[in-house]
Order: C-alpha cells, then structure tokens, then sequence
C-alpha cells in the first residue's frame, strides 16, 4: 500500500495499491490539473531527489517548517509554539526523519490545522509522527478530506486547539477557511496566520480574498464582508499568510484592503 501526495497541489490521498484517477482537489474550479495532466508521487520518491524539511525561525515563538526544494503549491508551514503545546499549521506534503527531530526539539506538535483544503499537505503523516495528534478541519470543508483518519477532528465556528490561540472560520476561499489568532505573537501586539483566508498582496502593503486565486474567481461582497465582520474584533500587528508577511499595521491593512475590495464591486471605488 502506499500513500500517493498529488505533485501538483502536494496533498496525501489514501494509502491504495494504485493512485487515484484524479485529485478531487486540483479538478475543484479553484485549482487546476496541469496541461501535462494528473501525476502522482509518494514520500520515498521525493526523498530519491534530495526533497528535505527544513525549519528556521521567524520570530520567538514561530518557526517557518517548509521543504527544499519547493513542492506542490509550496506553502510555508508553521510551527507555533506555546506554554501550552504546540500548533503545526499548514503542514507541507512530505515529511523526513530530519524535520521530524527538529520539530521535536523545539516541542513537538499538539495539535495540526490549515486555513482551507488546499494547504492542508501532509497532515495526517504529521500527526502520526506525534503520536496521533488531532488534525482539524472545518465540518463546511469535510467533503474534501482526501485521506480520511481517525485523527482528523471537525470543528465549526471557532475552535481552540491549545488553550490561548483561536482558529475562526471565516469562509470565502473555501466555506470552512479560516485563520490562527496568536495574541501573544510580535512581543505581544498580535498576529494572524491566514493561510490563503486572506491572502498577502504582492506589494506587501495590502490583502485580498478570492474564491479561485489561479482562476481568478472573485468572491461575492458578502463573503469579504464576513471575513472583515470576523476578523475586526482582534488585535494584530502582522500576518503571516502562506507566502507572505505584513510586517506592520496589519489590522488597518486588512480593514482597509477589504473595504477597497468592497467598494470595487460595488462600482463605487475611492481610489
């Protein structure tokens, strides 16, 4: 049996004798199977071409978990420690002894989660490498468990996966999309990690959300309107998003960003 992780998107399915025709994931209007079509790869086949984990700090408390050289969608996981255990957030799709150890040095996990079904990578391979940690996922994305397991745990609405941070769900990219609150994060002025929830402009001064970012599929006002309504009461100063960081400001930055995109669809822009 082995466990096939999709190249493109970098997602562990079912653990079969033979790959699934397709990935769920990557034919969904969001995503996109490449030109060359569907392939498949396992972790022994990676690992064959020098793909390795590597962990580096970002700040006290955070450390970045990603894999040389880059795979699938090529998020940037997070580790995110706490007195009360550890978060592993948007796991990459492969996993090695090496990584294992180094996240073990700084605490192990405690509990594993993503912002939305694209990035939720190898998560169930990482949750066995710490003997079976709950991995949650929203009950609005359930359809799209592509390895079903014992550990996965649904939540809705909010959720606490150690005491002291909150994931909320937001909805927008996906119905269950959702972001971390660490209020103690950036010496205590806050951040939030937001996956593709809400996602870093390239200009690193602005945000913005979309049903389909490959495809470019806009998201409806009431859909910007709920991330903005569930995001407005917290306090923080930077986001970490799956590839970027806002640095400074980041709450005007996100009030701001998704009120211009408002106003956009809207027809009514102020800029």
């Amino acid at each position: 049996m082995t466990i096939w992780t999709c190249a493109t998107c970098a997602i562990e399915h079912p653990d079969t004798p033979a790959p699934p025709e397709v990935c769920e994931i990557c034919a969904d209007e969001r995503q996109y199977v490449p030109a060359t079509g569907q392939r498949w790869t396992t972790r022994d086949e990676l690992a064959a071409t020098g793909m390795r984990i590597v962990v580096h700090e970002l700040e006290p408390g955070l450390h970045a978990v990603t894999t040389e050289p880059k795979l699938g969608i090529g998020q940037r996981g997070l580790l995110l420690q706490t007195p009360q255990g550890n978060v592993l957030w948007e796991p990459p799709g492969f996993i090695d002894d090496a990584g294992i150890a180094a996240v073990h040095a700084l605490g192990g996990v405690t509990a594993i989660s993503a912002s939305h079904p694209h990035l939720t990578g190898s998560s169930i391979q990482w949750s066995h490498a710490f003997g079976g940690v709950p991995v949650y996922v929203a009950t609005a994305d359930k359809r799209w468990i592509r390895r079903p397991d014992s550990v996965i745990e649904l939540w809705d609405g909010e959720a606490e996966p150690v005491p002291g941070l909150r994931m909320l769900q937001c909805g927008g990219h996906f119905a269950g999309s959702s972001v971390l609150h660490w209020p103690e994060g950036v010496g205590g002025h806050g951040a939030l990690i937001t996956g593709d929830t809400i996602a870093v402009g390239g200009d690193r001064k602005s945000v913005n959300a979309m049903r389909s970012y490959v495809n470019n599929i806009p998201l409806p006002r009431r859909a910007i309107q709920r991330i903005l309504d569930t995001i407005s009461p917290l306090e923080f100063d930077r986001i970490y998003g799956a590839f970027g960081i806002i640095d400074g400001n980041a709450a005007s930055i996100t009030r701001r960003s998704l009120q211009r995109y408002m106003d956009w669809l809207d027809g009514t822009p102020k800029e």
